[in-house]
């Protein structure tokens, strides 16, 4: 037996790399990111592919070994350059993710370092960085020294635990699930809706509150539907707003919907994914006045801090609500107990396993400062406006309302033939030259074009390029139907 152990060892040693070997892998993975990041200005915001990246199904994974110069060249052409370009400062579609350099070394070290971050007795300074971090934007939305939070992949699992925790904190049976009603708006982000179907609770009426003009919750109809609600036998049981929504860039009136949550003791939300970070400016604290009544918040630092993908967080005013709605003990974790001078993760989310998300954050933070972050909110804010302010100097465009935040919407009414029906070539000529990347949207059946400013490589030539391809597409279009 200790003879085929030993053989079976060498075999399974090739997966440990010598110092040549990772100084070789290494060297060459550097490389490709340089040459990548140094001809981001050069690449395309989108690529159309026929192939679509079926290339990387001509490398099975098999017995033998590849070499990796081989496997970059399938990441080149069959990962990084089809599809959108989330990296690009041209991408200004959907909500751009960010994508910090010094990010990737975080999860570099966190990855070779492979610290457990799920219980504190594991690794605590990992999770005191994780902690350090979620106490910062506890502090940022205005919440008390009782908070706490957990760092997740997106606003997605951030809004299902939220909702979990509602209705955990509001002692709601099994049995009474039918009778419970749950108040948004149409502009919530879908994620929601999955979340209430996910928490078991899709007997839910879920209510959804009319606007304003500016897409935002009329609080008259959401004190009168509340009272109604009451009155007919019915249990309200959380208000989901939004501080920025994914479609609009919209602001829930949250210091109102605060109040009525209070008044009517319902577990109050804010899905701040999209717009949360902008509390760092003078502007956001303005809009979001009345975000620290919310019971609990989303937020993304993989939006509002230029973080890659897979960095999102919950926040809740009362920590002891997560806690007592997450927490589970095992026989075999019984070690770790004793360890309690902080949180630890795994008792705040359905999380046990986790990636140690919170140094890609922490080490920006720490490097650059937060006045840059500021800076470039700010800049958003005011390129969003600059633009919404220069697409209207194109005769037959017709904009939405003045930006709340960074997302501006609009689209091209041609003197005749179908709107709708031109936007959507609009948008598609859009994506087939690729130079930059808007997205589109629909209200009551309308076709709107979308630009969301939120990546840090976006600065006014970025903003400038796409007012001028919008036009060559526009006149374009334009002469394409003068000759139908």
């Amino acid at each position: 037996m200790k003879q085929q152990i030993k053989k079976l060892e060498r075999q399974a040693r090739n997966l440990e790399t010598t110092s040549q070997d990772r100084r070789s892998l290494f060297d060459q993975a550097q490389d490709y990111g340089e040459n990548f990041l140094s001809s981001l200005p050069e690449q395309k915001a989108y690529v159309e592919s026929q192939n679509k990246g079926k290339g990387v199904y001509e490398l099975p994974f098999q017995d033998s070994p590849k070499k990796f110069e081989e496997l970059l060249n399938v990441l080149q052409s069959e990962v990084d350059t089809p599809g959108l370009n989330p990296a690009s400062g041209k991408h200004a579609g959907y909500i751009p993710g960010g994508g910090l350099y010094p990010s990737a070394i975080a999860d570099y070290l966190a990855a070779v370092t492979n610290r457990y971050t799920g219980v504190f007795f594991s690794s605590p300074g990992a999770v005191r960085i994780e902690n350090m971090c979620i106490r910062w934007m506890n502090n940022l939305v205005g919440y008390p020294d009782g908070a706490t939070g957990n760092l997740t992949s997106g606003g997605s699992i951030a809004n299902l635990i939220a909702l979990v925790v509602a209705r955990d904190d509001s002692g709601l049976e099994a049995k009474d699930f039918d009778h419970a009603v749950i108040y948004t708006t149409q502009q919530v982000h879908h994620c929601v809706i999955k979340a209430i179907k996910f928490a078991g609770l899709h007997e839910d009426t879920v209510r959804t509150i009319p606007m304003d003009d500016r897409f935002r919750m009329k609080t008259e109809a959401l004190e009168d539907q509340i009272q109604s609600d009451k009155d007919q036998g019915l249990i309200p049981l959380t208000i989901f707003a939004s501080a920025g929504t994914t479609d609009l860039g919209a602001v829930d009136p949250l210091d109102e919907i605060g109040d009525i949550a209070n008044h009517h003791n319902l577990w109050f939300h804010v899905d701040a994914a999209y717009g949360g970070f902008f509390l760092l400016t003078g502007h956001g604290k303005k809009v979001m006045k009345g975000i620290q009544k919310s019971d609990s918040a989303t937020i993304d630092p993989h939006k509002g801090l230029f973080l890659p993908y897979g960095s999102g967080a919950l926040l809740v005013k009362d920590g002891q609500k997560l806690y007592d709605s997450q927490h589970m003990s095992a026989n075999y974790l019984q070690d770790t107990y004793k360890a309690t001078e902080e949180a630890s993760p795994a008792d705040l989310s359905p999380e046990l396993s986790k990636h140690f998300r919170g140094l890609r954050m922490w080490l920006p933070l720490q490097l650059f400062g937060i006045k840059p972050f500021r800076a470039a909110l700010d800049e958003k804010l005011m390129l969003t406006r600059y633009f919404h302010n220069e697409i209207q100097q194109i005769d037959g465009i017709e904009v939405g309302p003045k930006p709340e935040l960074s997302i501006a919407f609009f689209r091209y009414v041609p003197e005749s033939g179908d709107a709708n029906e031109f936007n959507k070539k609009l948008v598609d000529a859009i994506h087939r030259d690729g130079r930059v990347f808007l997205s589109s949207t629909h209200l009551d059946g309308t076709i709107y074009l979308r630009l969301a400013v939120l990546h840090f490589r976006t600065h006014l030539d970025e903003i400038e390029l796409i007012l001028s391809v919008l036009r060559e597409m526009i006149n374009k279009l334009k002469i394409e139907a003068s000759h139908t």
